[in-house]
């Protein structure tokens, strides 16, 4: 196997490959800033380029533009609010605020240093999966997807933070919007009005671009500031100077980086939950483990760290499966299937034996591409971050464009437009009566997941999938994650009493 590892590592190093890794990393720059387009989109558009092409050098083009979408896709999360990816979304909630004080910079550091940290976490678990792949994939049936899925939705007890309330509302109302559209078993319209629109759901993508960018936008509009106007020390200068800080953060919190890049992995491997789910989980866990939760959503740096850490783990994990045979674990890894067959590749024993230099070639430049976008990134920090401190009424129109270029580009379809716009007031509405959006925002990702998996598990097995191992496992989890903020109230609360009591015995 070692022989196949440096094999790999020679042949991307070859001028071609490395030539076209280069392109594929510029290509994958651009349409990661660039809300919208998303790096799946890319693929598919791609794929045309890479006919006459061979393996290694289509897998250096593809991977190095796929893999650096998610990196770069939260450079404009951080500066402008505007998720660049779906799977950007968790970074807005830390990011932009911790820009609005004028520590762009910081995020920036923070978010960019940890994806380079995840991706080689998951392009290590991924070499080293290989052995074992093809048992660990195929012990998740839909009771398990299921399982996960309600693991997912826990976790809006911790995004509520004290507002528990608020927070179940919100979920229950994304799961009503989870529904419309055509019952999957029964193929009946759901809540779609007579709308055709409708009968496919309402899209993600618009609806995580307006809720959380058209908000921060009209926000700005009205304040008539510039992004980066809301603290003591917003000037361009101190907000450059945060960026070794961030980089510094993230070892700090090195334990949120190897947990979130576990997650981002773990919840790659499994087809079919997506990034959306992954980035939320490990937001969730990050804040749940914090000691300092309340300061998530407001701009807390071991959320960003997390959103970070996950967005490139979860590449490696999805390709586990992809590679193993030829279950694509997301939409990127779908398309990417494709290129194997264009390219004359089967996944699986084929990919694990006799193409196993080509296999670990394309483990190399995953870790390879996030590196060199990411030192791309840090390079072009100081012209990104002084755009935040333009004033608001000049930057608003290129904003707007770029929500409606997101919002379109999603689907084609001017509706998704009207729902961004739509979902960019119930965001206003949001922030100006401390309502939380994640919870809605997670229970839309996970709602018409979990009915699907909840149908075919009671299809297949009836309520005897209750009783699966790797069920009764996640559900431990889901009633440690649902006991731990209570259990840390307790602990407050006695602590406060305790010290309450010292002070007494003093006083007297």
């Amino acid at each position: 196997m070692l022989s196949d590892v440096i094999s790999g590592l020679t042949q991307v190093f070859q001028p071609v490959p490395l030539m076209l890794m280069f392109l594929g990393i510029a290509i994958g720059f651009v349409v990661g800033v660039l809300p919208g387009l998303g790096g799946a989109v890319t693929l598919a558009l791609m794929i045309p380029f890479t006919f006459d092409m061979q393996p290694v050098e289509a897998f250096a083009f593809l991977l190095g533009m796929w893999v650096v979408t998610s990196t770069t896709g939260d450079i404009t999360s951080v500066l402008f609010g505007v998720p660049g990816e779906a799977t950007s979304a968790a970074t807005v909630l830390d990011g932009h605020p911790m820009t609005k004080r004028g520590e762009g910079g910081r995020a920036l550091g923070a978010v960019l240093f940890s994806s380079a940290l995840g991706a080689v976490f998951g392009a290590l678990v991924l070499a080293l999966s290989i052995p074992v792949i093809r048992p660990l994939v195929l012990a998740f049936a839909p009771p398990e997807f299921f399982a996960l899925t309600m693991l997912g939705l826990t976790f809006v007890v911790a995004l509520s933070g004290k507002t528990l309330l608020k927070g179940f509302v919100m979920a229950a109302l994304g799961l009503l919007v989870a529904l419309v559209g055509l019952d999957p078993q029964a193929g009946i319209p759901r809540y779609t009005f007579d709308q055709l629109y409708l009968w496919d759901g309402i899209g993600i993508v618009p609806l995580v671009v307006g809720l959380f960018g058209g908000a921060e936008v009209l926000q700005l509009m009205l304040s008539k500031r510039s992004i980066a106007s809301g603290g003591p020390a917003a000037t361009p200068e101190a907000s450059l100077s945060g960026i070794g800080q961030g980089c510094r953060d993230v070892l700090r919190h090195w334990g949120v980086v190897l947990r979130s890049s576990a997650i981002g992995t773990g919840i790659g491997i499994v087809p079919g939950l997506g990034g959306s789910v992954a980035q939320f989980m490990a937001y969730g866990a990050a804040q749940q483990s914090s000691r300092t939760p309340e300061l998530f959503g407001k701009g807390a740096v071991e959320g960003v760290i997390a959103s970070g850490a996950v967005n490139n783990a979860k590449d490696s994990g999805s390709l586990i499966p992809t590679i193993g045979f030829g279950i694509p674990g997301g939409a990127g890894s779908a398309v990417l299937l494709s290129a194997f067959l264009v390219v004359g590749l089967n996944p699986g024993q084929e990919m694990l034996t006799t193409e196993l230099d080509v296999t670990f070639s394309m483990i190399w430049v995953t870790v390879l591409a996030n590196f060199i976008a990411v030192a791309a990134a840090f390079l072009l920090i100081k012209p990104l971050t002084r755009l935040t401190f333009i004033s608001g009424p000049l930057l608003v129109p290129f904003l707007l464009l770029l929500l409606a270029l997101g919002a379109y580009t999603a689907s084609n379809n001017f509706a998704d437009v009207v729902v961004m716009i739509a979902a960019a007031v119930i965001g206003v509405l949001c922030i100006r009566y401390d309502w939380p959006r994640v919870p809605f925002l997670l229970a839309v990702v996970l709602g018409s997941l979990a009915e699907r998996y909840l149908f075919l598990s009671y299809s297949l097995f009836e309520w005897s999938w209750l009783t699966r191992p790797i069920v009764l496992g996640i559900g431990a989890i889901i009633v440690l994650a649902v006991l731990a903020p209570a259990l840390r109230r307790l602990r407050a609360r006695s602590r406060s009493s305790r010290s309450t009591d010292e002070k007494d015995e003093v006083a007297a």
